[in-house]
């Protein structure tokens, strides 16, 4: 994208982040892995949503908006990114966050752990909704937007045509950083708009071959209607980009564990297992299980091993800090 047909954008991204590569990890894993460090791609920010926010915020500028609001669980990395970048921006943020019972949550001090105590730090408003209510969240976004007035809806995740440009524009920086393709671009799934984005995005670049999008919560044909809306949403904004059935991109729901937000015991002692023989810190909501779905596919041999894969570290630290206790059993 050049020139006129660029959406306006801000910037947020301390670019490019690194590559790295551990040969533990690739031991580990049976695959050459190179990591894209989207962990670090700004301070207490940092995660693949800010890629997603420069567009989005670039946006809500332009329309005037003086608020921002979005949703997510109670831990989210999205919402905590948004109240952030909304502070720095002179923004107010208004955050639905699911919980199983609002009248308990508000009724109860909240508890101030990883990534609500920085939603707190930036002076976010916490709105507790059940999850009933969060199955229709964006038309609870929009009349909360409407009461306000000037008010900027963010989708869950920032995961819409958009937002997923942020992650074309990141396969770009790849493409710029390794000197030939990947066999494979690996990450977690858990909204659809990083998926989107780079499944278009390895395909328009040619930075790698297939685009695997390992999901944490639904099932595989859930994120397929998903993925497909974004994307065609995406080329309403960008015309270059190719259609998302001429790309090679691959949904695998086999390493979901237990719940959202949960891991089975294997994927507990493989994500300890992977700090402490590569120092890379995984969360157990999204990179954990995305990094363990990537060596379990390489064990089926459905990616072949030894390929060379490029696996997006999407952040997540402060929700791992929040869920330590959880982690206990599998720490030795």
């Amino acid at each position: 994208m050049t020139g006129a047909d660029v959406p306006r954008r801000i910037s947020l991204v301390h670019r490019p982040t690194p590559l790295v590569r551990r040969a533990a990890l690739d031991a580990l894993v049976g695959a050459e892995v190179w990591v894209k460090r989207d962990d670090a791609t700004s301070g207490a920010e940092s995660g693949n949503k800010l890629r997603k926010l420069e567009f989005l915020f670039a946006e809500a500028l332009a329309r005037g908006a003086r608020t921002v609001m979005t949703c997510g669980g109670l831990q989210s990395n999205h919402a905590r990114a948004t109240a952030i970048v909304a502070a720095e921006l002179g923004l107010r943020s208004v955050l639905f966050l699911r919980v199983p019972d609002p009248v308990k949550a508000r009724a109860e001090p909240l508890g101030l752990a990883g990534n609500v105590l920085l939603d707190r730090l930036a002076g976010a408003e916490i709105r507790f909704v059940s999850p009933d209510e969060y199955r229709e969240r964006d038309a609870l976004m929009a009349r909360a937007a409407a009461e306000i007035g000037d008010a900027y809806v963010i989708p869950e995740g920032g995961s819409n045509g958009l937002g997923a440009l942020g992650y074309v524009e990141a396969m770009r920086e790849v493409r710029t950083q390794a000197d030939a393709p990947f066999d494979v671009v690996a990450h977690a799934c858990g909204s659809g708009g990083t998926a989107a984005g780079v499944a278009l995005g390895a395909s328009v670049t040619g930075s790698a071959r297939e685009a695997w999008a390992f999901a944490v919560c639904d099932d595989r044909a859930y994120f397929e209607r998903i993925i497909g809306r974004i994307a065609t949403e995406a080329r309403t904004h960008d015309p270059t980009l190719p259609a998302l059935e001429d790309t090679v991109y691959v949904v695998d729901d086999q390493a979901r564990g237990p719940a959202y937000g949960v891991m089975s015991d294997e994927q507990k002692k493989f994500l300890v297992e992977v700090a402490r023989v590569s120092g890379l810190m995984l969360d157990p909501v999204y990179t954990g299980k995305a990094m363990y779905g990537l060596s379990s596919a390489v064990s089926r041999g459905e990616i072949r091993r030894g390929s060379r894969v490029l696996f997006i570290h999407t952040g997540g630290l402060a929700g791992l800090l929040a869920q330590g206790e959880e982690l206990r059993g599998a720490l030795g």
